[in-house]
């Protein structure tokens, strides 16, 4: 490899360059002495960093320059952000510690920046380091929501700078961003970083998708422009007409937007009509803002057709991140659909700034949902007991970009997510009145506990003394308080029964004259395969554990060596791994070195040679194969990281493949003899299973073949394609067929 010519000379002048930049963008919130702490913190970061780089080559110092020119132009943050985010990586990565921060830059700045570091040293394998992490960063935010908004800045720029890291990196990274921060940004209102975070991650998962809709996007640009402009034209003349002043810009959606849309209504790019949206930003005083919303968009449904059912207005109830606006969609002058947003310049700051923007404004605004939002994370945070995983599913799913709003009996308003049932509900009046409630009344009918709330319900809690926590409740509820607290009470009794089965142990491995003591006790937990022994005690009170059992344990004791649980996960781990690596296998390379390792195909995403795929490690049934877009595949990368291994296929063997297909068409007679002609006499493949329906002459029907890898597959759907009155055959994978 050619050795990299670097020009130190050039790259300090670019350093300075950036800075120089980074300073322009600060300068709307500086105020006195701020320009040299940046500098201070500037200098140190210089200094920390000087002998690093990044893998594309260039001085590690551009990183935290572009995190600070994020926070500052994209988010609006102020001076401590700027210092911090110039600083984010030095303790993780120098030998600055977090006490020299604090020396230098006050208890405020090290604590944010204690935040933005990863944990490191003795971790329980059980658990996922990436979802420790980001507790971590969460617990933070209790105190400082700035840790949160750095952190997406910091992961903003290493998605845009990603194209030189390993395929792994990229994937893992790409999951864990669209799984975690993109829904974050979402809900902290900053839409722009929500979506490029989107768009980005669909970059490295979707490659092939991604650059259609692209290269699509360009090939219409210039008539979406004619078009936009077509538009506008008239709406700005009456707007002027009436007095109202602002800017009228079009947008185009982003490409993971649009991919949402063709896979939610299984629909190719061309029938994707609303592929951009107008924006109109009013110029208005603060009394005035609603009524000349308003005003807008009477003009705007003067000059054009609304649809009725598509009108969304958050300006009368903003949601829970603060955004506000009118959205109406509208007939446009070539007969398609056109979306229409509304709002004035200070709404239009808080639905790009977010947060940032929230703090400026907040004066002005009475009680609001992002506040409320912060608060519900401190009281999810409150609790000591939850591991790092279940808090993360518990926080993704508080994550929720639509909201209900439910009625109390006396009027007061509550939110929720959309899904929410009588006993989330309970559980937000508070926990005790969901410990106990035993159904509701929901508009004066009585419903029971998992019935799904709807837009406007008014809802009566009905309680009783004698209720207590079900284990069935947590797949009723689906708001992180309900769950955390009926988590909290479920351990609560669990913990009770343990403590009488410890007793009942004891007193029987008296009897078999075994000492009761700590050794003797993991050593039961091993040969019974259980994770703790609280899940001992609790066995052997339920009644799991007879003296049968412990006597097939004295048994074999003589052999059980003392092992602790975390000592007994990383065996397990290791020997299946080893086990793995002893076979042989003849269709896929795995691993960094891409030998050939025994294997299972996974059933949510059913994967095919020619696939895109990772390898993941499962405790019991070894390496599963996944497909990257496979929809279970973000939440295994943003949690398990550690575990996911490099998988590529070979051409080695041809063996059958099992996937579905979705075909839909004009129903015709002999049209399912045509279809199966074509598959099993010209591409000689095998049926496992067809089901057909017919509805008002629409044919639709999904069938199950074996192939042999993508390309077969790809010619068999353009085959299919040209039966006559088929009008469309796609992919499915059969863990969506099934949920949907």
């Amino acid at each position: 490899m050619k050795d990299l010519v670097i020009d130190l000379e050039a790259e300090k002048n670019e350093i300075l360059k950036r800075y120089r930049a980074l300073l322009r963008a600060c300068k709307p919130t500086m105020q006195k002495g701020d320009k040299g702490l940046i500098r201070k913190a500037f200098d140190m970061a210089l200094e920390s960093h000087q002998n690093m780089r990044r893998k594309s080559g260039e001085p590690y110092i551009y990183h935290p320059i572009a995190v600070a020119q994020i926070a500052a132009e994209e988010i609006g943050l102020g001076t401590t952000s700027i210092v911090c985010a110039l600083l984010h990586d030095v303790v993780e990565d120098t030998n600055v510690t977090l006490e020299d921060i604090e020396r230098d830059f006050g208890k405020k700045v090290a604590k944010i920046i204690d935040g933005l570091t990863k944990i490191s040293g003795v971790f329980d394998t059980n658990s996922s380091l990436q979802a420790e992490n980001f507790r971590k960063m969460l617990l933070t935010l209790a105190d400082d929501v700035r840790v949160i908004l750095i952190k997406l800045a910091d992961r903003l720029h290493n998605m845009r700078t990603m194209e030189f890291m390993p395929r792994d990196k990229q994937l893992k990274l790409s999951s864990e961003t669209v799984y975690l921060y993109a829904p974050l940004a979402h809900r902290l209102g900053l839409y722009a970083i929500k979506s490029e975070l989107e768009d980005l991650s669909m970059k490295y998962t979707e490659r092939e998708t991604y650059q259609f809709i692209k290269s699509k996007l360009n090939e219409k640009k210039a008539e979406r422009e004619k078009f936009i402009h077509d538009f506008i034209q008239p709406v700005q003349k009456s707007l002027t007409a009436q007095d109202i002043h602002g800017d009228i810009l079009g947008r185009p959606k982003s490409i993971h937007s649009i991919w949402n849309k063709m896979k939610k209504k299984s629909i190719p790019f061309e029938e994707v009509y609303d592929l951009f949206a107008i924006r109109i930003i009013l110029d208005s005083a603060a009394e005035h803002e609603k009524s000349d919303c308003w005003k807008a968009y009477s003009i705007i449904t003067d000059l054009y057709r609304p649809n009725p059912d598509r009108l969304r207005d958050w300006i009368s109830s903003p949601k829970a991140n603060g955004y506000e606006s009118l959205h109406t969609t509208v007939m446009g002058p070539r007969g398609q659909w056109v979306e229409v947003q509304i709002r004035t310049k200070r709404m239009n700051e808080i639905a790009e700034k977010g947060f940032a923007a929230h703090w400026k404004y907040k004066e002005s605004s009475t009680d609001s949902g992002l506040d409320q939002w912060v608060q519900k994370v401190r009281d999810l945070l409150k609790n000591p007991d939850s591991n790092a995983l279940d808090f993360l599913d518990d926080f993704k799913m508080n994550l929720f970009s639509d909201e209900i709003f439910i009625f109390t009996p006396k009027g007061a308003l509550i939110q929720l997510p959309s899904n929410a049932t009588a006993l989330d509900f309970a559980f937000e009046i508070h926990s005790d009145v969901g410990a106990s409630c035993i159904g509701a009344k929901v508009n004066h009918k009585l419903v029971p506990l998992g019935h799904k709330l709807q837009n406007g319900d008014q809802v009566e809690v009905i309680t009783s003394g004698k209720q207590v926590p079900k284990e069935d409740w947590l797949n009723i509820v689906v708001t992180a308080k309900a769950k955390a607290k009926i988590k909290s009470a479920l351990k609560e009794e669990k913990r009770k029964i343990a403590e009488d089965g410890k007793e009942i142990l004891e007193r029987k491995l008296k009897s078999l004259k075994i000492t009761y003591n700590s050794d003797n006790i993991y050593k039961l937990s091993y040969f019974f395969k259980l994770t703790s022994t609280q899940d001992l005690f609790y066995n052997v009170a339920k009644g799991l554990i007879d003296m049968k059992d412990l006597k097939e344990f004295v048994a074999s004791e003589k052999i059980i060596e003392i092992k602790s649980p975390e000592k007994i996960e990383t065996e397990q781990v290791q020997s299946m791994l080893r086990s793995i690596k002893a076979k042989d296998s003849d269709i896929l390379l795995i691993g960094e070195d891409l030998q050939k390792i025994d294997y299972k195909l996974s059933n949510c995403c059913n994967p095919i040679p020619g696939d895109d795929v990772f390898g993941f490690i499962t405790v019991s049934e070894g390496i599963k194969i996944h497909r990257t877009s496979c929809p279970n595949a973000t939440k295994l990368m943003s949690n398990y990281g550690y575990r996911i291994v490099k998988a590529r296929w070979t051409n080695q063997q041809e063996l059958a493949f099992l996937t579905g297909l979705r075909i839909t068409g004009i129903d015709d007679v002999g049209l399912i003899n045509k279809l199966t002609t074509v598959i099993s006499n010209d591409f000689k493949v095998n049926i496992r299973s067809i089901t057909v329906d017919s509805d008002n002459g629409i044919f639709e029907g999904s069938i199950m073949v074996y192939v042999n890898d993508t390309n077969h597959l790809d010619n068999l759907i353009k085959k299919l394609n040209t039966v006559k009155g088929i009008t469309s055959v796609t992919r499915f994978d059969s863990a969506v067929e099934k949920a949907s």
